[in-house]
């Protein structure tokens, strides 16, 4: 028998929230993000309601450009408690179904249902059940894909939103799959979709129809990958990771692009107290610290900087960042957003490495 694998995905999760809370929402266009200051605001769309999105509104999408196209919609400033406390409510109930689980983000996650399902016709039966159990308990929707390898419920779970569920037999998987996109397959952006497209590869049925050998040849590993998930063949498991968090970051858009080396100085320390003061409480500690810089135009660039013990020192930190942040000095472009990321994290040190670090000056 295949496996099962559902991946749930919460229905524009920051807006049905808001919705949920405000009836005086439902059925118009709600956007999280940033201020748009009438067409004027930094920063991006979180995300958007199904109305929103009727005016052409994505998530990422500039939120000037958002206010442009859709100026008298509601925009909301994030709520990141509200929503915690929903995802917490709603993976306890998932939890309850299956006790193999795999978060992926706020709004995602996988359940394996091999050993609870002796069927697909019974997984539709509970993916209904689940919904409406999520629904009445926590008041949003959710739309579930069903299929027996991961990526093919991904896709699935985003055929027939919101509130959709989809299942894909085995037999049934090639007929599903040839016409869709190859953005489809999750991995595959615009910018390889363009590389490729130049290679005759446009459809997920033109990745069915040559072999591993043929997709190996003209796309390496990543052809490879592509070919097994097409084909049905990806065989990950469906696993809760217990590793630590990879990395903590922040960035900040600047109200109008600055040249400033002050001002742009003073928000990358601001940014590095707040991370820091993250990294306390959480008592976390780091090898990696990464400086990130966008100019007008879009530009952006990442420059790091690697201690050879871990570290948790805010002025230290703030030095390498100011370090990494002088190559970009003379570059005659004003700067939009600044950002710094803490990665090859660690939460448990030694004592003898614990006592050292306390009485390092640095």
């Amino acid at each position: 028998m295949s496996r099962i694998i559902f991946h749930c995905d919460i229905d524009c999760f920051f807006a049905a929230v808001e919705i949920r809370d405000n009836i005086e929402y439902r059925n118009k266009p709600v956007i999280i993000g940033a201020d748009p200051k009438e067409g004027k605001g930094r920063g991006v769309v979180s995300t958007c309601s199904y109305e929103a999105r009727e005016f052409g509104l994505h998530s990422a999408m500039p939120i000037s450009k958002a206010y442009r196209l859709c100026p008298n919609g509601i925009y909301l400033k994030p709520n990141f408690n509200k929503y915690q406390k929903a995802s917490k409510e709603v993976i306890q109930i998932l939890r309850s179904y299956s006790p193999k689980i795999q978060q992926v983000s706020i709004d995602e996650a996988y359940l394996d249902m091999t050993e609870i399902c002796s069927s697909f016709e019974e997984a539709k039966q509970l993916a209904k059940r689940i919904q409406e159990v999520i629904f009445n308990n926590v008041g949003i929707t959710i739309s579930i894909g069903c299929a027996s390898s991961k990526s093919i419920a991904k896709i699935a779970s985003d055929y027939n939103k919101p509130n959709g569920i989809t299942i894909v037999k085995d037999e049934e998987r090639t007929e599903f799959l040839k016409d869709m996109d190859i953005t489809r397959i999750p991995g595959i952006g615009k910018k390889s979709k363009l590389y490729y497209s130049k290679k005759g590869i446009n459809t997920i049925g033109d990745i069915i129809r040559l072999s591993r050998y043929q997709m190996i040849e003209k796309f390496g590993k990543n052809g490879e990958w592509v070919w097994n998930v097409a084909n049905g063949l990806d065989m990950r498991e469906v696993k809760e990771f217990h590793d630590e968090r990879k990395s903590i970051s922040k960035e900040r858009t600047f109200y109008e692009d600055t040249n400033n080396f002050k001002e742009i100085i003073s928000k990358l320390e601001e940014i590095n107290n707040k991370i820091h003061n993250k990294l306390e409480k959480k008592e976390i500690f780091y090898r990696t610290v990464t400086l990130k810089i966008r100019f007008e135009g879009f530009q952006t660039y990442t420059r790091s900087r690697s201690f050879s013990n871990y570290i948790r020192n805010r002025n230290k930190a703030l030095r390498i960042i100011i370090e990494l942040m002088r190559e970009f000095r003379s570059k005659n472009k004003k700067v939009r957003l600044v950002g710094v990321r803490i990665s090859n994290l660690k939460t448990k040190l030694n004592n003898a490495q614990t006592n050292m670090l306390n009485y390092i000056q640095i």
